[in-house]
């Protein structure tokens, strides 16, 4: 007698033919969970993984972010399983940068403040990140110039301003973390951003904007008025 195939299987090919007909609008979080937790566990009912995921973590968007790690230690996840989850989260910030670098005029565009919001997504530490723009505010490059603390990180204004005149930027796009979320700039957010300016501009360099990300928002120096 043939053997009998284990019940998800059919539960498999159904999921995946109502994501193929109707796309990813059509699934619950657990089901995209699902498919995605499918490649690394072939022969298993993967949805009790998807749902403790989702538990442990908040959300769909909270388990792509999530440290490595920590995925590991869902009960039944294993490291496969958190490397594709890691990986689909690290291609869509790969493919916001590319997006974001292809913009003819870059300042704080819908695409520019996605990218640094999925980049900034997950990480625990402050760090302050420069964009260095050419004379037609395309993107030369994107450097991490420093990682700090929890509450704090220690950027030097002569530092930023070597590595424009390295990449021979005219324009730059200051941009750092709040871990807690809370996106007020600080006294020394201030004092930097303007000690930069100034130095910049003396260097027939421009300071476009300094955006402080914090979750699902953002503060941009020029929308305020700061800059």
């Amino acid at each position: 007698m043939a053997e009998e195939k284990p019940h998800y299987h059919g539960h498999r090919k159904r999921l995946k033919g109502k994501y193929l007909r109707a796309g990813l609008g059509a699934l619950e979080d657990y089901e995209a969970l699902e498919i995605l937790l499918m490649h690394s566990h072939a022969r298993k009912d993967v949805k009790p993984e998807a749902k403790a995921l989702l538990k442990r973590f908040g959300g769909l968007k909270e388990v792509l972010e999530a440290d490595l790690h920590e995925i590991m230690q869902v009960e039944g996840v294993g490291s496969e399983a958190a490397l594709l989850i890691r990986l689909v989260r690290d291609l869509a910030v790969r493919c916001l940068d590319q997006t974001a670098r292809k913009k003819p005029h870059l300042g704080s565009t819908p695409e520019l403040v996605r990218y640094c919001r999925a980049y900034f997504g997950g990480i625990k530490d402050e760090e302050f990140r420069v964009i260095f723009l050419d004379n037609h505010h395309h993107i030369i490059e994107v450097e991490t110039l420093q990682q700090g603390t929890v509450n704090q990180a220690a950027v030097y204004p002569r530092k930023v301003l070597e590595r424009a005149l390295k990449h021979k930027a005219s324009g730059i796009i200051l941009v750092h973390n709040h871990p807690s979320g809370y996106i007020r700039p600080s006294p020394d957010d201030i004092r930097l951003t303007k000690t930069i300016a100034q130095t910049a501009g003396k260097l027939d360099i421009q300071v476009h904007d300094h955006l402080i990300i914090g979750g699902d928002t953002f503060y941009s120096f020029r929308e305020r008025g700061d800059l």
